[in-house]
């Protein structure tokens, strides 16, 4: 485990792979932390440096106080990035992930080789679906929310042949810190990267899964439009979790778009 503080609040990351390797960098989802990519990352390792991190209010890292914003989460990862001296990489994102991504892509586009967007959109949800979220887990805890989460994040097939794997993301979800997700709520609600989207320049990959509760396929799909020159990929029985549920078709899919990116 590593830990340092920037922008103000201590990150639990590591780095992996070729120290000489161009940098790819993996951001997590909304509940989760960087455990999500322990399928996908190690196919990696002997091309590229590999980062892996938790996000504020996730796994190990700082919990400041709700609400965040999407920028701060960009700030904490720039600083970072910046930290251990990568000026440039690949950003592989998930759902929160992604917009974060796509902020960077478009705030510091120098900073970005190339873009994996899985399951996540420029605008997620509505201001009111957000607000009832945030209410129900600051009330009563992350649990009150677990269930339906879970039925977006995996498929019916995953929750019910592989229920041990299932209780155990579930395990992970409800530990999360309750102002690490509300805030993380509150900056996916306030985030529309619609009008900016047109502004990436860089090798984008759109990812859904064909079963995902959050961000269905039809929803990346469009995003996909807006971002000039990307590509747009659906992974069978996948739900919102696809580093999960189908992690070689995801890694498979990102070697493409790197090697197509040049990178490999």
């Amino acid at each position: 485990m590593a830990f340092i503080r920037a922008n103000g609040i201590v990150l639990h990351y590591q780095v992996l792979g070729r120290s000489d390797g161009p940098a790819l960098v993996f951001s997590n989802s909304l509940g989760s932390d960087f455990r999500i990519w322990q399928e996908v990352a190690p196919a990696f390792l002997d091309r590229f440096r590999v980062v892996v991190y938790d996000k504020r209010g996730h796994g190990l890292s700082d919990a400041p106080p709700a609400p965040y914003s999407v920028d701060d989460h960009v700030d904490d990862l720039l600083a970072l990035l910046d930290t251990l001296g990568i000026r440039k990489a690949a950003v592989v994102g998930l759902s929160v992930g992604g917009m974060i991504g796509q902020r960077i892509a478009v705030r510091e586009p120098s900073r970005v080789s190339a873009l994996v967007l899985c399951c996540t959109a420029t605008k997620i949800g509505t201001a009111e679906t957000w607000a009832e979220r945030i209410a129900a887990v600051e009330k009563h805890g992350i649990e009150a929310v677990v269930e339906g989460v879970l039925t977006r994040w995996f498929t019916s097939a995953f929750r019910s042949e592989r229920a041990d794997e299932c209780a155990g993301w579930r395990n992970m979800l409800v530990r999360t810190p309750r102002d690490g997700y509300a805030g993380t709520c509150a900056a996916v609600r306030d985030a529309d990267l619609t009008a900016d989207a047109g502004r990436i320049s860089v090798p984008t990959l759109c990812v859904a899964g064909d079963q995902d509760g959050s961000t269905p396929p039809e929803l990346v799909s469009q995003t996909a439009a807006l971002i000039p020159g990307a590509a747009f990929r659906v992974i069978a029985g996948a739900g919102h979790i696809p580093c999960v549920e189908q992690p070689r078709a995801l890694t498979a899919l990102i070697e493409t778009h790197l090697k197509e990116a040049g990178l490999v």
